[in-house]
């Protein structure tokens, strides 16, 4: 009997390793472009779907008006380089950047006329290992609830009768209706990674690129991708040594169902890394969306006893790291308001002379002029 037992859960878990292996679009940057909240000029600044209002973490010394300046979005010009000691200098620092780079409608790929990330970092001209990370503009919560946003940045909660599988734009399988899932920048109910891939395109540089992602521990990974020694289009791929596919060689590990939260990955940045021995100076780079496929961590069905429903105790630790998230992004971004509100406006001095008379300076110089040619 027991041996029937095992022989019965060992094919469940064979059948469940099989069908249960999911590919996830982790981010695609062509949906980061700008379309809300636009500048004095008409053109919009900020992205809906990824909109953040950090003015709830600023005090009352704000005025209204000053608090609703306080959004920001992964729109890809607010995304940020970020360069090690080594490669740090006036000039890199200044021009080191990130864009959203349009691809030609001629292209022959499935996304031209879209636009892409693309990447300047200014390295040292001299020998001198150096690395950039391109990390996005605030640490990509995983807990915040999908809600609507006008053109004016205004978020208001989805009712019941608004459809939620509709905001999961790349058809992630394990969607969860949180805001930055759906290709924005975190999967959920993720397990053992298999592969990860990346579409971007390339320009004969030497560097090596690595894609570095977070999970529920808060544990950050890089994984190295591969060179960018070549030109054009090309689809990186990192695969799982440690991964194994035949299921009775596994080491199987059961979790309690509930209330362990469900595991995650989100997005943290791209690192670019520069060997001494290779051509520095400016790195130019264009980076499409980043894909994984992975094991389920749990298997989601419908259960008899609606446990959340009763205990509600996971719903009160996404709460606690949501409020502790938006925490930690609200005050920096503040501060980062409050040194741009700083910044000095002014690029050319007051004249202190009438530009359009001549002084006695500039007389006595056209007499002296005369003379000499006489």
């Amino acid at each position: 009997m027991k041996k029937t037992l095992s022989l019965i859960a060992a094919a469940m878990l064979l059948v469940g390793g099989v069908a249960f292996a999911e590919e996830a679009m982790l981010i695609d940057f062509t949906a980061l472009d700008a379309n809300i909240i636009a500048d004095d000029n008409g053109n919009p600044t900020q992205n809906d779907r990824t909109l953040m209002d950090y003015s709830v973490s600023a005090g009352s010394t704000f005025t209204s008006e000053q608090k609703e300046l306080m959004k920001t979005s992964l729109v890809l010009p607010d995304w940020e380089v970020v360069l090690n000691s080594s490669a740090k200098n006036v000039m890199s620092l200044a021009d080191s950047r990130v864009v959203a780079a349009p691809v030609k409608d001629t292209a022959d790929v499935p996304f031209a006329g879209k636009k892409v990330m693309g990447v300047r970092i200014i390295f040292p001209t001299w020998n001198s290992n150096a690395n950039a990370k391109i990390v996005p503009p605030f640490d990509i919560p995983a807990y915040e609830p999908l809600s609507k946003v006008d053109e004016n940045g205004n978020r208001e909660a989805l009712s019941e009768d608004d459809d939620k599988s509709s905001y999961n734009t790349a058809k992630n399988p394990s969607f969860e209706a949180t805001m930055f899932e759906g290709g924005y920048g975190v999967v959920k109910n993720v397990g053992t990674i298999k592969s990860i891939q990346l579409t971007t395109l390339g320009m004969n540089f030497p560097h090596g690129l690595y894609v570095h992602l977070t999970d529920n521990d808060n544990i950050e990974r890089r994984y190295f991708m591969g060179y960018l020694g070549f030109d054009g289009w090309k689809e990186l791929r990192w695969n799982n040594p440690q991964y194994v596919s035949e299921i009775r060689n596994r080491e199987i590990r059961v979790y309690p169902v509930y209330p362990r939260g469900t595991p995650y990955v989100k997005f943290s940045g791209f690192e670019i890394t520069r060997d001494a021995d290779h051509i520095g100076g400016d790195f130019i780079g264009y980076f499409k969306d980043v894909k994984i496929i992975y094991d389920k961590a749990i298997l989601v069905s419908d259960r008899d006893i609606a446990d959340e429903d009763l205990w509600g105790i996971i719903g009160k630790k996404e709460a606690a790291r949501q409020n502790a998230e938006m925490a930690k992004f609200g005050n920096k971004q503040v501060n980062r308001y409050l040194e741009n509100a700083k910044l000095a406006a002014e690029d050319d001095f007051t004249p202190s002379l009438n530009p359009d008379s001549d002084s006695n300076a500039q007389k006595n110089a056209g007499q002296g002029a005369d003379a000499n040619a006489k």
